[in-house]
């Protein structure tokens, strides 16, 4: 339970949910702790450290959960965030009769890696053992579902605060003389672990072809991963050293996008990011890769450019957006208008879990 986008959405619903009538308990796949495992403990929340879902580990893994259900019968409700990964606990809640087991899409579809075989299997297999489907959208339930299932799929919006993303000019000043960036500087931010979907060599390879032509543009990363100590390899190859800002895992996330003057973010592959619902809640415009589901367009806010373009052409559409001032305090209003603020949605969540539990 770090700060990733699916674990931040569920943290986002656990704090807003009536907790005297629905409580959340986590199961998840490292023995460390997480950046949320102090705050699920203070809000009632148990946490089991299970193995990792590893090819090697699969027996043991197997074994592991069928003496976790052995020990725990008090489940009425398996809600999975870990897509197709979470088979074996699908598979065998539906064994044991547990009333409402839930899949949950939240990536349009896998990267075809070494993970590319085991993900197809598990997804195809997953599919009798639900009695529910979840999606954060469209894409994303094809891709897990299949179009048939798709249909079936019900949307859960990736909803957030409204209230703490809103556009504030002090928190601006603030985050950015924390960071000693001047007025007159152009931040690009980006939110979001280093790992291969989220192409951050292609954002370096953006950066060095803008601050080539204008020195007064910075990039600020949040997040941290496998990948970043080759993220930061290639930085200092490229000379990128004082335009590029590695701001770590943040639990200011609201504060640092006021901060921004721009948001980018050229996955492979996403489905209804959080990260793009919490940036323009913040009025940053927000120039994406075409890979990215237009259902992520809330607002005006956003250009699609395609990773077959040249680096040029996004250059181009991010110097433009920056050309025009825009009043950032409006965009707030237009997310929770487009039905993406977590009051709402919990309550809708919270009602939906009780009336499945009352028809079993």
């Amino acid at each position: 339970m770090n700060r990733g986008g699916a674990e931040t959405m569920v943290m986002n619903y656990y704090r807003q949910i009536d907790r005297t009538r629905v409580q959340f308990d986590f199961m998840v796949h490292r023995e460390e702790r997480g950046a949320y495992d102090d705050e699920i403990e203070a809000l009632g929340g148990r946490i089991y450290r299970m193995l990792p879902l590893h090819p090697a580990l699969f027996r043991s893994y197997k074994k592991q959960i069928h003496q976790f259900f052995d020990q725990h019968s008090e489940y009425r409700i398996i809600h999975g965030h870990c897509s197709e990964s979470g088979y074996f606990v699908y598979r065998e809640a539906a064994r044991r009769g547990i009333p409402v087991i839930i899949a949950h899409a939240h990536n349009s579809h896998a990267l075809f890696d070494a993970k590319w075989l085991f993900r197809t299997w598990f997804k195809h297999r997953m599919r009798p053992c639900l009695t529910d489907r979840f999606t954060c959208g469209r894409e994303s339930a094809e891709w897990l579902f299949g179009k048939k299932g798709a249909k079936q799929a019900l949307l859960q919006n990736n909803a957030i605060d409204t209230n703490g993303y809103q556009f504030n000019p002090e928190w601006r000043k603030s985050i950015r003389k924390a960071l000693h960036i001047a007025d007159h500087i152009r931040l690009i931010g980006h939110v979001g672990r280093f790992d291969a979907q989220k192409n951050h060599q292609f954002l370096i390879e953006v950066m060095a072809k803008l601050v080539a032509k204008h020195p007064d543009y910075r990039l600020l990363l949040v997040g941290t991963g496998d990948l970043e100590a080759r993220i930061r390899e290639k930085v200092n190859q490229m000379g990128l050293n004082e335009f590029v800002i590695f701001a770590g895992t943040r639990a200011d996330v609201p504060c640092i996008l006021q901060a921004m003057d721009l948001f980018l973010f050229p996955s492979l592959m996403e489905g209804l990011s959080l990260s793009m619902v919490e940036a323009q809640c913040a009025g940053l415009p927000c120039v994406v890769s075409d890979t990215i589901p237009d259902e992520v367009k809330m607002t005006d806010l956003v250009d699609f450019v395609s990773l077959q373009a040249p680096i040029e052409s996004w250059c181009h559409t991010i110097e433009q957006r920056l050309s025009y001032p825009q009043d950032r305090t409006v965009y707030a209003d237009q997310i929770r208008q487009a039905g993406y603020d977590i009051r709402q949605n919990a309550q809708w969540l919270q009602t939906y879990y009780i009336q499945k539990i009352n028809e079993e």
